[in-house]
């Protein structure tokens, strides 16, 4: 009934009127180029990345860059330009007037065009936006020079841009706003349970008229509805009326009964509609604006040391992220960081650290969806300045990273706080105080310094060596398994540590460094992760999902649990190995079984299930419980075959077999379950097979990738270190793999591309 009562309500307002609010796509049409190259005028879509880089990046580029593109600026409406990233410091012309500027690149730089085009004179017509954008280091902005940093923050318009149609009623943007805890629709849980649930909804609804024939004063209705997809569950409506330049914050109270919480096991996400609706011409009903706004109902408590979601008790398994791709940067579009985030999930984790600094808007919708905790970050690393221009930015980021994220249900809490940044304590307590006014209710504050933080994040490595921490805080492990095996300090003695080289101790294990490398990788985790449930913390996180460039160094950082391009090692099996047998049973043998003629060779099986049998050539080896650690009596080739035992039946399944020589590749393309979209990257694979199709781990050589297809291109690196994009590229085989990635423009039409892949001799 109430979704019939719902579409009755929709269909009686005329929703193609032209009043109505428009976001358009701004991601094409755009003119880039570089004050090294002025005349070098390139056509370019959005995201976008100054230069591809290549795989290893030793040389960033920096410096100076353009873009510009001409929009339709309709009469009598309020216009917004919005970019979701624009990196470092960016400035704005419309049709050559100066329009702002904007300090930092990981949040959003909004803009209100009319109020530029008004100012001279003009209110409708053509608009020429010029963007420059300086990704020079900055110490405003921070955090250290590039070639001092343990990442690379790239460049260029490298997050989606639009341009917001309002009329002169309308929601406002809560950046451009700039009130605490007001602008746009705020969206908070006053009393959360299993029974019902309360919804509070802020909304900051501005009168501007554009002319004097806007200016009488406006009665409407607002209203609000919260769907269960097209299920209306909750319906309020106020009557409001505004005189000409007015401005007000409209207060709904909607209940929820029975209502589905959110959790990252059952990450239900409700639709927030939010209607502005007056009276036209004639007795025409009229929805001036409207915005959706994704909200789950949840409620997280911390009790002492101990987190409680819904009322449940809860240790988050989680792990840090850098956004980087490879060559290019940070230009990765929506179904690429969705990609990214069901990789995360599929490994068993249930939190992700931010690490360390505001992720695409598209990457938090994909948390929210898929059941993913995250801890919100603000730009830092190992940088503090006592300049108050610095600082009073840190806290204008701290501000707009809530204002920006405030309605995510995946949001734990906000990591206001220079990563490894010894801060004063008059600083933190003026961020502190800025980040609780940005929220009508108390909020989870997080910070590796102890002082005055909701929340304590300690790294593993600054807890060895030093006496435990006593605070009565909250703690979460906010990095672990990394630093303290490279520095050789990670506080044990593993039974063969004296048989490796330092750089095999390392958990910095690239894919192609091979089976007793990645091996060891896993073992440092295994007792890294093991011993974080001794510290009274409710949260971990492991460092880091993706291998990732650094500015400072010249080579990956590779203790991720996947490569660069996305590829797992060993250790990504070991984390999906600690989920819930019940829902996801698995097994994966740790050996590429390509052994010599060797007696008591020890095999790793990564399983959740109870037992574990290994065969041999069909042979049964041994059928036991964990620890799965064999011993085959003597190496032979052939099949090795596991199977993963649940309540006494096989559960999983997984084999290899002794690999050939490599004659072949065979390829595919990772959609991760997500179709190929307009204005898409993904990334093709290409594996080395022997004679009989099995995968040859060990296989090296290069494999050429050519693509037959409209509107799409491959992004490679040849030989001479050169990238670009083409219609054919090599790429060099590592761990028996190649890749190269696939681009589809905004104006791909879903024809199929036509990939052909070649092992050269």
């Amino acid at each position: 009934m109430k979704k019939l009562t719902w579409i009755a309500l929709l269909t009686a307002i005329s929703c193609s009127s032209p009043d109505y609010s428009v976001v358009q796509d701004l991601n094409t049409g755009w003119e880039f180029w570089n004050d090294q190259e002025p005349e070098a005028i390139q056509d370019v879509f959005l995201p976008h990345t100054p230069r591809l880089e290549p795989y290893v990046v030793n040389d960033q580029w920096q410096g100076i860059c353009w873009y510009r593109k001409v929009v339709d600026i309709p009469p009598g409406r309020h216009v917004l330009v919005r970019f979701e990233g624009a990196m470092n410091v960016a400035e704005l012309w419309v049709n050559g007037h100066y329009a702002g500027r904007h300090m930092g690149g990981y949040l959003p730089f909004v803009c209100d065009i009319t109020r530029v085009m008004k100012e001279n004179g003009v209110f409708s017509g053509q608009a020429e936006l010029k963007l420059r954008l300086d990704n020079h280091d900055n110490p405003i902005t921070g955090p250290k020079p590039l070639e001092l940093l343990d990442f690379n923050m790239y460049g260029g318009l490298y997050r989606d841009a639009r341009l917001i149609i309002k009329s002169p009623l309308h929601i406002t943007d809560p950046i451009l706003e700039n009130v605490p805890a007001g602008g746009g629709i705020l969206v908070t849980f006053p009393a959360v349970s299993q029974d019902s649930a309360l919804v509070e909804v802020r909304t900051h609804i501005r009168f501007s008229p554009l002319n004097d024939d806007q200016a009488e004063a406006q009665t409407f209705l607002l209203e609000q509805a919260l769907l269960a997809e097209d299920s209306l569950c909750a319906f309020s409506r106020q009557e409001i009326r505004l005189e000409s330049g007015q401005a007000c914050t409209a207060l709904d109270l909607l209940r929820v009964e029975q209502p589905a919480l959110w959790s990252p096991e059952h990450p239900y996400c409700y639709n927030l509609e939010t209607r502005i609706i007056m009276t036209g011409p004639g007795g025409r009903t009229v929805v001036v604006d409207r915005q959706r706004t994704t909200v789950g109902i949840r409620e997280v408590v911390f009790q002492g040391k101990e987190l409680f979601v819904n009322g449940s008790k809860t240790f988050l398994r989680g792990v840090n992220r850098h956004q980087e791709y490879p060559y290019v940067g940070y230009a990765v579009p929506r179904n690429a960081q969705w990609r990214d985030a069901l990789k995360i999930k599929e490994a068993g984790f249930n939190l992700v650290r931010l690490s360390h600094y505001p992720q695409s808007p598209d990457f938090m919708e994909a948390c929210n969806r898929l059941g993913l905790f995250v801890l919100d970050a603000i730009p830092g690393w190992q940088y503090f300045s006592d300049d108050p221009a610095f600082q009073e930015q840190v806290i204008g980021t701290a501000r707009d990273m809530i204002r920006r994220d405030r309605n995510h249900p995946c949001v734990l809490a906000w990591e206001v706080s220079l990563n490894e940044s010894w801060m004063s304590e008059d600083f933190i307590d003026r961020i502190l105080e800025a980040s609780r006014h940005e929220m009508p209710v108390p909020i989870h504050t997080a910070g590796w310094q102890e002082y005055e933080y909701d929340i304590f994040l300690q790294a593993r490595q600054h807890r060895l060596g030093h006496p435990p921490v006593k605070t009565p805080k909250p703690l979460i492990v906010s990095e672990y398994g990394d630093w303290e095996y490279y520095a050789l300090n990670a506080g044990f003695a593993q039974q063969n540590w004296e048989n490796l080289q330092p750089a095999e101790r390392s958990s910095r294990q690239l894919r192609e460094h091979g089976q007793k490398r990645l091996l060891q990788q896993v073992t440092n985790i295994r007792e890294a992760h093991s011993s974080n449930y001794h510290v009274d913390a409710c949260a971990d996180n492991y460092w880091i999902m993706f291998d990732y460039n650094r500015g400072y160094a010249d080579d990956l950082e590779a203790s991720g649990l996947m490569s660069l391009e996305r590829l797992p090692k060993f250790s990504w099996h070991y984390f999906r190995s600690l989920r819930s047998p019940l829902e996801h049973p698995m097994v994966f043998i740790a050996d590429y079984w390509e052994g010599t003629d060797t007696a008591n060779v020890e095999v790793q099986v990564l399983s959740n299930a109870e037992q574990v049998a290994l065969w041999l050539n069909g042979n049964l080896l041994e059928r036991r419980d964990p620890p799965f650690t064999f011993v085959v009596p003597r190496f032979e080739k052939g099949w090795l075959k596991a199977e993963a035992y649940c309540a006494d039946k096989v559960c999983a399944r997984d084999s290899v077999h002794t690999p050939g020589e490599a004659v072949a590749v065979e390829w595919w393309l990772d959609t991760g379950n997500i179709p190929p979209a307009p204005n898409d990257l993904l990334f093709v694979y290409a594996k080395a097979v022997d004679r009989q199709g099995y995968p040859v781990p060990s296989a090296k050589g290069r494999v050429l990738f050519t693509l037959d297809g409209k509107e799409m291109c491959l992004i490679g690196e040849e030989p001479d270190g050169s990238v670009s994009r083409t219609l054919r590229t090599e790429a060099p085989l590592r761990a028996g793999n190649a890749f190269a990635l696939l681009q589809l423009s905004p104006l791909w039409d879903g024809s199929e591309p036509h990939i052909t892949v070649t092992l050269l001799p």
